[in-house]
């Protein structure tokens, strides 16, 4: 940490300044990149200035910085913003890679809802909570949208880690009523209720920075029309934010026509329990109707693309191309555990790789781009979370939320390979430096 520099008092607070190459999305541009690049961070860890770095002596001037003390980056270095995973059971972590042998309504039953039962054991839920956290923040991920279990003071124990390593976190007490197979792991809606109440209550009481409570019907199947009505009043009086799923699988959807048989579709039934809002996010989607994707659009709803789940759990493949013709707001997931890794790397490269499975099956299907998946690895994913007023990509006032890449760091994963001229590799326009990732 570098302070004494910044001590000039017309420095106004700035704690830190880069130089480098910065690689951000905007709303009009999938990637753009700042190549000598000038940043300057507050001491309240907001972006202050941006600038070129030609511009150092004057912007030292204005700003009151040594131009010495200034953190310049290697030549294959760069910084870019913090991966956001719109969509992670942090309870499932434990058995991560693994039981991936059922479709989903049978995994739940056979894997999922005996292990988050053990989350009554706050020992055993901080020894998985402390690893999971840890593991996403060193996979890239700055920002998460997590699903606890019902217990409660597990589910805040998650909150209090994620906030004392650092991570931006949205945390749900899950919420159930119905689990005819595991009878012990549910709730009534009045317990449901209340301990929705005291979650929300108790975790906004700790004042932590970066978390906050999200609402979390688990999905339509295991939750009454009862319970739904009461977590949509609680969303609609608080001002918060809603996660579920929906139409993940063709089965599911089938069952909650079933369990719902007077409401328009699977999007309907949230929607008339006030759960379908601005600051909502539903994973998955892939067998939404037009009907339905208009409807996400004129609530301000959002989805998380979770395409490692998707395949891994055989449940179906969702157009991203579509949703985003829809102009439906959407991120990526990596949806642990029907997601076997928990790194959004995976995320983004599952998204290439749905996209060109979708692209063989139609060969006049408009692929997805690297760069646009960038985009919604990132910027796209905050907001999905309706965060974006505060991080997602490097906008003066926003916080300074980055991760710095070391292409060339000792023992890394990547090898630079540099044959003089070599190849031409273009990304949005502009000529970057070859590699190839070793195994």
């Amino acid at each position: 940490m570098i302070s004494a520099p910044f001590s000039n008092e017309s420095a106004a607070g700035i704690a830190h300044v880069y130089r480098g190459t910065f690689v951000h999305a905007t709303y009009h541009t999938a990637v753009e990149i700042l190549e000598d690049g000038l940043l300057g961070v507050d001491t309240e860890g907001k972006i202050a200035f941006i600038g070129s770095g030609k511009e150092v002596d004057r912007l030292s001037q204005k700003w009151g910085f040594e131009a010495f003390a200034v953190t310049q980056l290697g030549q294959h270095e760069f910084f870019m913003p913090g991966m956001v995973d719109t969509h992670i059971h942090a309870s499932q972590y434990s058995y991560a890679g693994t039981a991936l042998d059922m479709p989903l309504l049978q995994w739940l039953n056979m894997y999922t809802f005996p292990v988050e039962a053990c989350y009554k054991d706050l020992e055993f839920a901080r020894n998985v909570y402390t690893h999971v956290v840890k593991r996403t923040l060193r996979n890239g991920t700055t920002t998460a949208c997590y699903f606890a279990t019902i217990h409660t003071d597990a589910s805040l124990l998650l909150g209090q880690i994620a906030n004392d390593f650092g991570q931006r976190a949205l945390v749900g007490k899950v919420c159930m009523d119905t689990n005819n197979f595991i009878p012990h792991y549910k709730e009534t809606p009045e317990e449901s209720e209340g301990e929705t109440n005291r979650f929300i209550g108790e975790l906004l009481k700790k004042k932590y920075p970066l978390v906050r409570p999200v609402v979390t019907p688990r999905f339509a199947p295991s939750c009454s029309a009862t319970l739904l009505g009461h977590l949509g009043e609680i969303a609609q009086n608080n001002d918060l934010h809603i996660q579920s799923h929906i139409s993940e699988t063709k089965e599911e959807v089938s069952l909650v026509k079933e369990l719902f048989p007077d409401y328009d579709s699977y999007t309907d039934v949230y929607h008339r329990h006030n759960l379908l809002t601005d600051k909502t996010v539903m994973a998955h989607g892939c067998h939404l109707t037009d009907g339905e994707l208009k409807l996400f659009r004129e609530t301000g709803a959002s989805i998380a693309h979770c395409p490692n789940s998707n395949i891994s759990l055989c449940s179906g493949m969702l157009d991203v191309r579509r949703v985003l013709n829809h102009k439906v707001k959407l991120g990526l997931g990596t949806d642990v555990a029907g997601g076997y890794s928990p790194s959004m790397l995976d995320a983004v490269r599952r998204t290439l790789d749905t996209s060109k499975a979708l692209t063989i099956q139609d060969t006049q299907y408009h692929t997805l781009t690297f760069e646009e998946v960038f985009r919604l690895a990132t910027l796209g994913g905050s907001q999905a979370l309706s965060l974006d007023e505060n991080t997602g990509n490097f906008e003066v006032g926003k916080d300074f939320d980055a991760l710095r890449v070391n292409t060339d760091a000792a023992g890394g994963p990547i090898d630079l390979i540099n044959h003089g001229e070599g190849p031409k590799v273009y990304v949005a326009g502009k000529r970057v430096v070859p590699f190839v990732e070793r195994p």
